[in-house]
C-alpha cells in the first residue's frame, strides 16, 4: 500500500511539471520604477479561456506558466494607470518581456479588469474571484477555501488565512452566524458565492484601527453573486440510511441591503455533529474581550461534561438549530440576534486497562480492566442580542447580551476488576457500577463598549463586563461492592471512616457555584504624531463567588446517612479583586514599531470555610513588550512578551473532598497563591502572491513559577488529591513551520513542522507498609510533529489530495509514533456526477512494549445534479469499511492507560436536496 501510495504521489509530482513554459518580465511607471501588486492576465486567443494570472512583487516582477506555442492575449492593470493589451505566442523556450504603463488611467477601467482577476489587491483587502479557482466539486464555502492560496482550513473547522485565524466572517458586510467560521465555511453553499475578501489589520471599531495591536487580525467577508443578495437561498437535504439511519438539514438565508437572515437546522442519527464543547465555548458575548489582556487571569473552572459525537461513538442522535438576524434600522444603528439550540444523545461504549506504577518504578502496583458504557443527553440553548449604534466617525457604542444554558445527564454502568500487587502481596477484587450524573448550568453575561474620538489627537474607550453562572453538578455512584469497607481507620479524611460498613455504596453528591464577576476599564489614547501614540489605562476586576458542597450515603435498607464530617462539607465564600493602572507607549521607526509598557496591580482576595477566612493582600509591577518588523507589505516579524498573575478560582480553594469519580477524591487549597507566567512568542509571516507561497512559523517559550499541582496519593484501588503550589517552575517551549505553495494554477503541496518541549513538575504520594511518601518529579514531554500533503485543482479532470503525517511523542520514558496517510479523490464529470472518496490510515506504535495497532476510515459519496435543476441526488457510505473500533494507550509517570472505543457502523445513506 506503501508503495502504491508514492508512486501516486510522484506520477502525479512529475506529471505536473510536465506542458508549459515560463513568460516573466517587469511592469513598471515611466520613470521605469516597478510597480508592486500590479494584475496580469494571460486569456488564450483559441479557447477564451484564461490560462494564468499573477500579481506583481515588490520590484514589479511577474511569472506566467504557460502552453507553448500558443497565441494569448496579455492584460495589464494597476489602480491610477492606464491599462494595457499586448498579444504574444509562446514558442517551446521561455521568454522575458518589460511592460511600462502609462499614467492617467480611470479607476473604473481598472476595476473592470480587476474584477476579472482571480486575485486582486487594494490597500489591506485581498479579494479572490472564486469562480476562477472552483473545480465543480464544491458544495459547501470550506470547499472553496480549501482552494484559494494562503488559506488552510484546519481540523476543527477554524480556518487561517496567511497562518492567522480568522476572527470574524461576515455575509454582504453583515455578520454571519456571530461571525463563527466554522458554522459559516460548513453551511454556506458554495455556488451562492462571488468574492471571497480577505480583511487584513481588522478591526470592528474603525476609530481603533491604528491604534492598537491588530496587526495580525483578519477577518473575511463573503460577497454573494448576482441575484443571491436580495432574495432567499440555500437548500434543503433530507435522507435515510440503513439501521433506521436518517438526517435532515435544512439551511435558508436571506440577504437585503438591511436586514439578513441566516437559519441551520440539522437531525440526524449518523454522526454529524453540528456543535462541540469547543464551539459552544467558542461563540461568546464579547467580541474584543481587551480586559482578559490587562495582565491578571482568574481561571473560571466550569463544571460542565462537554458536548460529545462524531464518529467516536457506537450511538448517536443530533438535533440542532440555530437562527441569526441582521437589521440596520439605520445608517446608524444596527441590531443583531443570535440564537442557537442543540439536543444530542450519545452512547460510549470503552474497554480499558489502567496501571498504576509503584514509587519510582516501573513495576505495576495496582491493575484495573473496566468496561463502560454511558448514555449521555445534553440539551443546550445558547442566544445573544446585540446593538451597534455608530453616531459618526467619532461615536460608536456597543451593547451585547449573551445568555447560555444547559442541561445534561450522564448514565454511566461499568464493570471494574482490580488487582492489587503492592508490598509483595496481591489481591483482586470486582465491582459493578452505575453511576448517574446531571446538571442544569446557566450563564448570563453582558458587555458595554463605548468609543468616543474627543479630537483627531484624543480617544477614549470605556468597557464594562458582566458575568454570571449557576452550576448544581449533582453526582450519584451506586456500587455493587463498597471499595472502602472493613477498615478500622479513624482519620476523618478517609472515606473508611465516615461511610457506614456495608457490602454495597450507594452515595449522592449535590454541588452548588455561584459566580458573580464585572470588568470595567477605560483607556485614553493620546496620539503625540503620526508615529508615535501613549495609551494610559485604568480598571477593576471584580469576583465573587460561593460553593456549597454535600455528601450522604443511602444505606441498604434506603435510610439515609448524612455525611457530616467537615472533610466532605463545603460551605465556601470567594472574593477577588484587582484594581490596576497601565502604561503603553506605541511609537514607529522605519519598518519598526514598538509598543512597550507595564500595569500595576493591587490585589486583594478573601475565602472563608471551616470558620477559617484566609485573605491575599499584595501588589504586583507587570511588563509586556510588543513589536513588528514590517520586511514588506506581507512579510512581518512579530514578537509578543508579557508577565501574567495566574488565580484559581474557587473550585481549587474548596478544603471539602470532591467525589469526580467513585474511585478518585479530589479537594482544594484554601491558601493558593498565584502563579506567573512569563511568556515569550515570536512569530513570522509570509504571503508572496508573485509565486503565491505562504510560509509562517513561531516558536514561543513560557515559564511558570510556583505552579500549581495535584498532590496524588494512591491508596489501593482509590487514589485521593489536593491542590499546591509547588516550589518550583514548569517550562514550556512550542514552535511551528507552515510551508504552502500554489503553482502552475492547478497544483497545491503544502507541508509543515510541529515541536514541543514540556517539563512540568508533579508531586506524588504513596502509602507503602503504612508508611507515607511524598516526593516531587519533574517530568519531560517531547512531541515533533511532520506532515505534507499535495492537492490538484483541475477543472476537467479527476483531483487528488495526498497527505501524509508522522508524529513522535516521548512521555515519561515511554516513545510513541503515530503515522496517518491520507488520501482523497474528487471528480467532476458528465456535466453533473460528482464522485468523492477519501480513505485515511492510522498507525500508533508503543517503541518501548513494540505494541501496534491499526485503525483505518473511509468514506465516500457520488453526488448527481442535472444542469439547472434544482435538485441534487446523493448517495454517500460513512465508515465504509464498518470499522468497529479505535485503539490507543498513554503513559505518565504514575501509570497508563490503554483504550478501546467503539465507534458508529457502517451507514450508507441516500439523500435528496433542493436548492431553493
Amino acid at each position: 500500500m506503501k508503495n502504491q501510495y508514492l508512486f501516486l504521489f510522484f506520477f502525479i509530482t512529475s506529471f505536473s511539471f510536465a506542458q508549459s513554459i515560463k513568460f516573466e518580465g517587469l511592469i513598471t511607471d515611466s520613470k521605469a520604477t516597478g510597480l508592486e501588486m500590479a494584475n496580469v492576465m494571460a486569456i488564450n486567443k483559441e479557447t477564451k479561456a484564461m490560462d494564468a494570472y499573477a500579481i506583481t512583487n515588490d520590484k514589479g516582477k511577474f511569472l506566467l506558466n504557460l502552453k507553448p506555442n500558443t497565441a494569448y492575449n496579455i492584460k495589464i492593470s494597476y489602480l491610477g494607470m492606464q491599462n494595457k493589451e499586448l498579444e504574444i505566442t509562446t514558442t517551446l523556450e521561455n521568454s522575458i518581456k518589460s511592460i511600462a504603463l502609462e499614467e492617467g488611467g480611470i479607476e473604473l477601467d481598472g476595476v473592470e479588469i480587476v474584477r476579472e482577476m482571480p486575485v486582486s489587491i487594494k490597500g489591506d483587502t485581498i479579494v479572490y474571484n472564486t469562480d476562477s479557482f472552483k473545480t465543480g466539486e464544491e458544495r459547501k464555502l470550506e470547499d472553496v477555501f480549501k482552494k484559494l492560496p494562503g488559506f488552510e482550513v484546519m481540523a476543527d473547522g477554524q480556518v487561517q488565512v496567511e497562518g492567522k485565524k480568522v476572527t470574524k466572517l461576515f455575509v454582504n458586510g453583515k455578520p454571519f452566524m456571530d461571525g463563527d467560521t466554522k458554522l459559516g465555511s460548513k453551511n454556506i453553499p458554495s455556488d451562492a458565492v462571488d468574492k471571497v475578501q480577505v480583511l487584513r489589520n481588522f478591526n470592528e471599531v474603525s476609530q481603533m484601527k491604528g491604534l492598537e495591536n491588530n496587526n495580525d487580525d483578519i477577518a473575511l467577508n463573503i460577497k454573494l453573486k448576482k441575484g443571491k443578495d436580495k432574495f432567499w437561498f440555500g437548500d434543503v437535504s433530507a435522507g435515510l440510511a440503513n439501521d433506521k439511519g436518517y438526517i435532515f438539514n435544512p439551511k435558508v438565508f436571506y440577504y437585503s441591503p438591511k436586514t439578513s437572515i441566516n437559519s441551520i437546522v440539522n437531525l440526524n442519527n449518523i454522526g454529524e455533529v453540528s456543535l462541540t464543547s469547543a464551539d459552544f465555548f467558542r461563540i461568546n458575548g464579547g467580541a474584543r474581550n481587551t480586559i482578559g489582556r490587562s495582565g491578571t487571569s482568574l481561571n473560571l473552572n466550569r463544571n460542565f461534561f462537554g458536548l460529545s459525537g462524531g464518529d467516536n461513538v457506537a450511538k448517536a442522535n443530533d438535533k440542532f438549530g440555530t437562527l441569526n438576524v441582521n437589521h440596520s434600522v439605520s445608517k446608524k444603528w444596527t441590531l443583531i440576534g443570535f440564537a442557537a439550540y442543540s439536543s444530542t444523545f450519545n452512547q460510549s461504549i470503552t474497554n480499558s486497562d489502567r496501571g498504576i506504577f509503584e514509587p519510582n518504578t516501573t513495576n505495576i502496583a495496582t491493575l484495573e480492566n473496566r468496561k463502560n458504557k454511558t448514555d449521555s443527553r445534553n440539551n443546550a440553548f445558547i442566544s445573544k442580542v446585540g446593538s451597534k449604534y455608530k453616531a459618526n466617525d467619532n461615536f460608536q457604542l456597543d451593547y451585547d447580551v449573551f445568555f447560555r444554558k444547559n442541561d445534561q445527564q450522564d448514565v454511566n454502568n461499568s464493570q471494574s476488576n482490580f488487582s492489587s500487587f503492592a508490598n509483595g502481596s496481591s489481591f483482586s477484587s470486582s465491582n459493578t457500577v452505575i453511576a448517574f450524573q446531571n446538571q442544569a448550568p446557566v450563564s448570563f453575561n453582558q458587555s458595554l463598549n463605548l468609543f468616543y474620538t474627543q479630537n483627531p489627537k484624543s480617544t477614549w474607550v470605556i468597557e464594562i463586563q458582566h458575568q454570571y453562572e449557576d452550576e448544581d453538578p449533582f453526582y450519584n455512584p451506586q456500587l455493587s461492592v463498597n471499595p472502602y469497607q472493613n477498615s478500622s481507620s479513624q482519620d476523618p479524611n478517609d472515606p473508611s471512616a465516615v461511610f457506614v460498613n456495608e457490602n454495597s455504596l450507594n452515595i449522592e453528591q449535590s454541588r452548588f457555584v455561584k459566580t458573580n464577576k464585572v470588568d470595567a476599564k477605560a483607556d485614553y489614547y493620546y496620539q503625540i504624531s503620526n508615529k508615535s501614540i501613549l495609551n494610559v489605562t485604568a480598571g477593576n476586576s471584580n469576583a465573587f463567588q460561593t460553593y456549597n458542597s454535600s455528601l450522604l450515603q443511602i444505606l441498604e435498607d434506603k435510610s439515609v446517612n448524612s455525611v457530616e464530617q467537615a472533610a466532605y462539607n463545603n460551605d465556601v465564600r470567594y472574593a477577588f479583586n484587582d484594581v490596576f493602572l497601565g502604561l503603553h507607549y506605541k511609537f514607529m521607526v522605519g519598518k519598526f514599531t514598538f509598543n512597550p509598557g507595564f500595569s500595576v496591580h493591587q490585589y486583594n482576595t478573601n475565602n472563608q470555610q471551616l470558620g477559617n477566612p484566609y485573605q491575599l493582600n499584595f501588589s504586583r509591577f507587570l511588563p509586556d513588550m510588543f513589536a513588528r518588523w514590517d520586511l514588506k507589505k506581507s512579510e512581518n516579524i512579530t514578537y509578543n512578551f508579557n508577565v501574567q498573575n495566574g488565580f484559581n478560582d474557587i473550585n481549587s480553594l474548596v478544603e471539602g473532598y470532591i467525589f469526580t469519580n467513585f474511585n478518585s477524591i479530589v479537594k482544594g487549597n484554601s491558601q493558593l497563591q498565584n502563579s506567573l507566567v512569563t511568556s515569550h512568542r515570536l512569530n513570522y509571516s509570509k504571503y508572496n502572491l508573485y509565486n503565491f507561497t505562504t510560509i509562517f512559523g513561531n516558536i514561543s517559550y513560557t515559564t511558570t513559577k510556583d505552579p500549581v499541582v495535584n498532590g496524588i496519593s494512591f491508596q489501593s484501588i482509590y487514589s485521593t488529591s489536593d491542590r499546591l503550589n509547588l516550589d518550583a517552575e514548569n517550562e514550556n517551549l512550542n514552535g511551528n513551520l507552515f510551508y504552502s505553495k500554489s503553482f502552475k494554477k492547478y497544483y497545491k503541496l503544502t507541508g509543515g513542522v510541529n515541536a514541543s518541549w514540556n517539563k512540568n513538575f508533579v508531586l506524588n504520594r504513596r502509602v507503602t507498609s503504612g508508611t507515607a511518601q511524598e516526593f516531587i518529579q519533574g517530568i519531560e514531554n517531547v512531541n515533533h510533529s511532520y506532515n505534507l500533503a499535495f492537492a490538484t485543482q483541475f477543472k476537467k479532470y479527476p483531483n487528488i489530495d495526498l497527505g501524509y503525517r508522522i508524529n513522535f511523542s516521548e512521555q515519561a520514558s515511554n516513545k510513541f509514533i503515530t503515522q496517518t496517510p491520507t488520501v482523497k479523490l474528487n471528480y467532476y464529470f458528465l456535466n453533473g456526477l460528482n464522485v468523492n472518496w477519501d480513505y485515511s490510515f492510522n498507525r500508533f506504535k508503543n517503541e518501548t512494549s513494540g505494541l501496534t495497532n491499526d485503525f483505518e476510515i473511509m468514506t465516500a459519496s457520488l453526488n448527481y445534479i442535472k444542469k439547472d435543476s434544482k435538485f441534487e441526488y446523493r448517495i454517500q457510505a460513512n465508515n465504509l469499511l464498518n470499522t468497529r473500533s479505535r485503539l490507543n494507550n498513554s503513559f505518565s509517570v504514575n501509570g497508563f492507560n490503554a483504550n478501546e472505543t467503539i465507534i458508529l457502523p457502517r451507514f450508507v445513506t441516500f439523500i435528496l436536496k433542493y436548492n431553493i
